[in-house]
């Protein structure tokens, strides 16, 4: 799974489990609360879309990347070119070539950002292939959870400090089931 989409599922199971407990600790009923565990690795693992999604998202990064690489290998160049000629050029030759060889390295870096920052090419198309594949798995969980009455349901794929979790209460293959998934 893609270190980033790792993150923001974690991040999101974190954020509903805070939630959840938070909600929960002042209730009268916490301790009758009933508990769910999913394996979102597993999980995405079994759904090709996802497999579909992770593998154009990573060949449109290999592209941009390589775009990226070509004009900082431009840049370098021009930088080698400037060092052997620098002796022989006038001033002005010198300025000249200081400033493309600048303007090289600020196309680099401005397309770098464009691609892979925060708010980049990247980040928006992982949202739009892999939203609505989240979007899915969630209402699945949501629906299973409302049906057989859970109030917290946890991913043991995650980091959340799930030492020991009972495989009768692991709804990973009854959620891709219900998004039409066999295992």
């Amino acid at each position: 799974m893609n270190v980033v989409t790792k993150n923001m599922v974690r991040r999101l199971m974190t954020l509903a489990l805070l939630m959840i407990l938070h909600s929960s600790l002042f209730t009268p009923h916490t301790m009758a609360q009933k508990f769910a565990l999913v394996d979102m690795e597993y999980i995405l693992k079994n759904i090709p879309a996802y497999e579909r999604a992770n593998e154009q998202l990573n060949q449109t990064s290999k592209q941009w990347q390589a775009e990226v690489d070509a004009l900082t290998t431009e840049a370098q160049t021009l930088y080698k070119n400037y060092q052997n000629e620098v002796v022989f050029l006038s001033k002005e030759q010198k300025k000249e070539k200081q400033d493309a060889i600048v303007e090289k390295e600020k196309q680099a870096a401005d397309l770098k950002k464009k691609y892979f920052g925060p708010e980049g090419e990247l980040f928006k198309k992982r949202n739009a292939l892999m939203s609505p594949i989240q979007d899915e798995i969630y209402n699945a969980i949501k629906d299973i959870a409302d049906t057989r009455g859970y109030q917290l349901v946890l991913d043991r794929a995650s980091d959340t400090g799930i030492i020991f979790g009972s495989p009768k209460i692991d709804i990973s293959s009854e959620v891709l089931s219900k998004l039409g998934y066999s295992n």
